[in-house]
């Protein structure tokens, strides 16, 4: 069975073929950072045309990689969200047109639970239940999966997500967008222990998060620091906001873990990709006696090989989807 992908929540156009649900035949993402970073973030009008402008030639890339026709194409996989609406259309129309044109059926799928659907192309589907984390520029959340396709939402952030207050201090202390990836360099330089910020909501004895206030409290020092004529220490800075961060979200994560009675945890999103949080969590799981799965890293971004591979096994079950269906940018998790 052979699934075509197509991911454009985002700033990133993907596209994938995937063989019997697992096994990726090809998987190539067309980067938007060189049109976004002079904005010091996404553009969503920007993001939409750089999609069209990209979709085609990557479509016929990616065909020719996997070394496949489109009459060979049993199933079209899209992200209908969440996400960012125009980007959203543009997939979406292009998969729609794909399967009238083709034949193939139209299967649209959630771009959350596809990030944690990443793990299974390199690591297989660990047996229900368990706990993911998934953390990205838009989202960080803690799901339960009692069962394959089945969802309970644990807690998630109140109001801004990790890679978005990544983003935002990295610009505030100069390192440009996207930020997330230079401010985990900048800090394993650094000190995690050299400044006290607030672990929000640590211990709220909840699944929720918070970042809003960190980001006042980084703000604050940068301001008082420079005021008092202080030389900032940036890689202490930088690490000691990510440590805030990180100590919130493994302590929920293996509380949740535990809680729920899951063996197995879960990580799917771009901020995964940090390297502290990988390093954390996965020594904690290990003191814990539980099993955690991280995406390598080209797959905890946006990609579409985790579309494919969770629009085929969810075609494997007999879904299809409806040619009119509306891309929905507040799209929640299933119960």
């Amino acid at each position: 069975m052979i699934t075509l992908g197509i991911e454009t929540s985002c700033d990133e156009t993907a596209v994938a073929v995937v063989e019997d649900t697992f096994v990726v035949r090809a998987n190539l993402i067309a980067s938007q950072v060189h049109l976004h970073e002079r904005f010091g973030g996404v553009v969503p009008e920007v993001a939409a045309r750089a999609h069209v402008e990209a979709l085609n030639p990557l479509l016929e890339e990616t065909l020719g990689n996997a070394e496949i026709g489109f009459g060979e194409i049993d199933a079209v996989a899209v992200t209908t969200g969440p996400g960012l609406a125009g980007a959203l259309l543009v997939g979406m129309a292009a998969a729609k047109a794909l399967s009238l044109a083709t034949g193939a059926d139209l299967v649209g799928v959630n771009h959350l639970e596809g990030h944690y659907w990443a793990n299974f192309l390199e690591h297989g589907p660990p047996e229900p239940p368990y706990v993911a984390l998934i953390v990205s520029g838009g989202h960080t959340m803690l799901v339960h999966v009692p069962e394959m396709f089945r969802h309970v939402v644990l807690g998630q952030t109140l109001d801004d997500a990790a890679g978005e207050a990544f983003d935002k201090v990295a610009r505030l202390i100069g390192l440009g967008f996207p930020g997330g990836p230079a401010l985990d360099a900048m800090a394993r330089q650094g000190d995690p222990h050299a400044i006290r910020f607030p672990r929000a909501m640590e211990d709220s004895g909840d699944f929720d998060f918070s970042m809003s206030g960190l980001k006042t409290a980084v703000l604050r020092h940068v301001k008082a620091s420079r005021a008092a004529g202080q030389d900032l220490h940036l890689p202490d800075l930088a690490a000691s906001f990510q440590e805030a961060i990180v100590d919130v979200q493994v302590t929920k994560t293996i509380a949740a873990a535990k809680d729920m009675g899951s063996p197995t945890i879960l990580l799917g999103g771009g901020v995964v990709a940090n390297t502290r949080l990988r390093e954390r969590l996965a020594a904690a799981a290990e003191r814990e006696g539980l099993r955690v799965l991280f995406p390598s890293m080209p797959l905890c971004t946006d990609n579409a090989a985790m579309i494919a591979c969770l629009g085929s096994a969810r075609w494997t079950r007999g879904e299809r989807t409806s040619l009119d269906i509306a891309a929905d940018p507040q799209l929640r998790l299933s119960v």
